[in-house]
């Protein structure tokens, strides 16, 4: 797990596939945080991928380093109704502030759950991880 939040933080951006029905849609997140040796997304109750994630918890991720290595994680997501969990999120990515406080009713966090990812690169065999 420790590996993938690295990963997940040097590349800034990482985008998460949901489905709606039967389309995929993917989105640009950013923000990643370890808490109770789990890895924790955030996200908002009033958009669509939220609503997709609780119809179909199954998500998968993806994200690119500069240095041209890439990530494929496939997991499930779990809502983490605490405010202990979403505190978590917004000490470890403040900036997230300037959208969300741990009580205004909006702010979503979930947990990673039974996960599989592959680190990959052109140069280098593919590394595959579990947690």
């Amino acid at each position: 797990m420790d590996e993938v939040f690295e990963f997940l933080s040097k590349a800034q951006t990482f985008y998460i596939a949901t489905i709606d029905g039967d389309q995929p849609r993917v989105r640009p997140f950013g923000a990643v945080c370890k808490f109770e040796g789990k890895l924790y997304i955030v996200t908002s109750n009033t958009k669509n991928v939220f609503k997709q994630m609780i119809a179909n918890p199954k998500v998968e991720i993806s994200g690119m380093t500069p240095e041209g290595k890439w990530i494929r994680l496939a997991a499930t997501v779990v809502p983490d109704e605490r405010r202990e969990a979403r505190k978590a999120m917004l000490d470890a990515v403040p900036s997230l502030r300037s959208m969300y406080n741990e009580d205004d009713g909006k702010i979503e966090v979930l947990y990673l759950k039974d996960a599989t990812a592959s680190v990959c690169s052109f140069t280098e065999p593919t590394i595959t991880l579990s947690f």
